[in-house]
């Protein structure tokens, strides 16, 4: 069961005392604990797939001051998609807990699978650290940085493929500063590359490469290359780069390490060049990222970590929502201020209708075109973006991005929601007041205010579109 923390969890329990459900997952056993929460097995009533629901007790979070860390992970994962890279499917949050739901790796850690067999053999190790460099290096294109690369935070899965976790740690663009370096002290002392220790400022890629080097090192050596009980010691070691690569390893696989574990980072071997090693390049079938697997990857700049999930057949104009993610619409429980510094409400409001849903679609279509915005409709979502030859409200259309969704309350009540991607928050503004004042809707200024819920179902009455909350 949904720990028992209060009122506020109720939403995410069954109704009739069985297993507990979270919107559109029944809640299983529980597969990890942590300081701060705990990781449940999850299965989606819809498709049958298996998930990992971590809940994080938010009084925990808030005591501990490790909200940046959460927010870091969330906004990470969000940006991605890769078979190497542990998924995250959707972001919830109750009064006292913030679920995220993540794709369910039953392998365990590729530490344990090191500590079972010893040392892996080269072949096997080869193919891990194949695998890692992939994850890793699409990390690095997307502009994150790991830094807390080691095994326990490499997960396997039954088909003996890894999945990159944990984080927590990353670095993202706006954590460069003026010289285009990090400058955090972070990660685990045996995995930490020298450059960090330093203070003076350090590329995440090569920081995560020698992280990456520790890592293959372990697999094909079966321990530590640099090890001590005191911490000053074991420091003074990484600096000096002071390792014994074993001589039973093949030379491609010594050149490699010795590359790769170069504490001097300006003489590091590169991504690049890790992937055009010989040793790196036997066998090596490069993966596919995910950015574009599906039409519903456009979404993930659009919405906080949330998508569709695989739904029944059918093209369905609206999404029925329950209880729990209603209540997860609150102003005060939203978690898109995670990933984005922009004010919330210049890139997403909802207000409640009772207008039908084709009638919505057609009236916001109609506004949309008359204002010069180009309209496409599909999986019960409009994309509205700016005409190429017609629009003369952006200097650069394709700047611009908008969706509109419709969710189901009950019977005729529904929730409409427009989203920004990105784009100017004048046109954005511009747009819902179009789309507001065709729908009856009242005027923006009330629209982008923080009434209550309560206060605008009890209006349903009196008029035909209301706002229920703006973000």
């Amino acid at each position: 069961m949904v720990s028992s923390g209060g009122a506020g969890d109720e939403s995410a329990r069954g109704g009739g005392g069985g297993a507990a459900l979270l919107g559109a997952y029944e809640l299983g056993r529980t597969v990890g604990e942590g300081n701060f929460g705990k990781v449940k097995q999850a299965r989606h009533r819809g498709t049958g797939a298996l998930f990992a629901v971590k809940i994080l007790d938010r009084a925990r979070v808030l005591s501990q001051r490790i909200g940046d860390q959460i927010r870091r992970e969330i906004a990470t994962l969000k940006l991605l998609r890769h078979p190497n890279v542990v998924r995250l499917h959707e972001v919830a949050a109750s009064k006292t807990k913030i679920y995220m739901v993540l794709e369910f790796v039953n392998g365990g850690e590729l530490f344990d699978r090191i500590a079972i067999k010893g040392k892996l053999s080269e072949q096997e190790g080869r193919r891990l650290f194949q695998q890692l460099v992939d994850g890793v290096s699409y990390c690095h294109e997307k502009g994150i940085y790991h830094r807390d690369l080691k095994p326990e935070n490499v997960l396997v899965d039954r088909k003996g493929n890894i999945k990159i976790s944990d984080f927590g740690l990353s670095a993202l663009p706006q954590h460069l500063g003026n010289d285009g370096l990090l400058h955090t002290t972070c990660g685990s002392p045996n995995y930490i590359a020298p450059e960090v220790l330093q203070n003076r400022g350090y590329d995440g890629s090569l920081s995560d490469i020698w992280s990456c080097g520790v890592i293959l090192y372990i697999m094909l050596v079966g321990y530590l290359p640099f090890d001590d009980r005191n911490i000053v010691v074991l420091y003074q070691k990484i600096f000096k780069g002071d390792t014994q690569i074993p001589k039973c390893l093949s030379p491609g696989a010594q050149d490699l390490l010795q590359r790769i574990l170069e504490p001097n980072p300006m003489k590091r071997i590169t991504m690049a060049e890790i992937k055009a090693h010989e040793w790196f390049q036997k066998d090596y079938v490069p993966v596919v990222p995910l950015d574009n697997d599906d039409e519903d990857s456009q979404l993930d700049v659009v919405l906080p970590v949330k998508e569709e999930i695989n739904q029944s057949p059918g093209d369905k104009t609206t999404h029925q929502i329950n209880a729990f993610q209603l209540i997860g619409m609150a102003s005060s429980l939203d978690l898109s201020g995670f990933f984005e510094e922009e004010d919330i409400s210049q890139r997403k409001i909802r207000f409640t209708t009772t207008h039908i849903p084709k009638d919505l679609f057609d009236k916001i279509e109609r506004s949309a075109s008359e204002m010069g915005f180009q309209v496409q409709r599909g999986h019960g979502k409009l994309k509205l973006t700016p005409n190429y030859t017609g629009t003369k409200n952006s200097k650069n259309p394709a700047s611009f991005l908008v969706y509109t969704e419709v969710f189901e309350l009950g019977p005729s009540l529904y929730v409409v929601e427009l989203k920004k991607s990105h784009g100017d928050p004048a046109l954005y503004r511009q747009l819902c007041e179009r789309i507001g004042t065709d729908l009856g809707v009242l005027t923006m200024e009330e629209i982008f205010g923080t009434r209550p819920v309560a206060d605008d179902l009890v209006n349903l009455d009196s008029r035909s579109a209301t706002p229920l909350v703006a973000l």
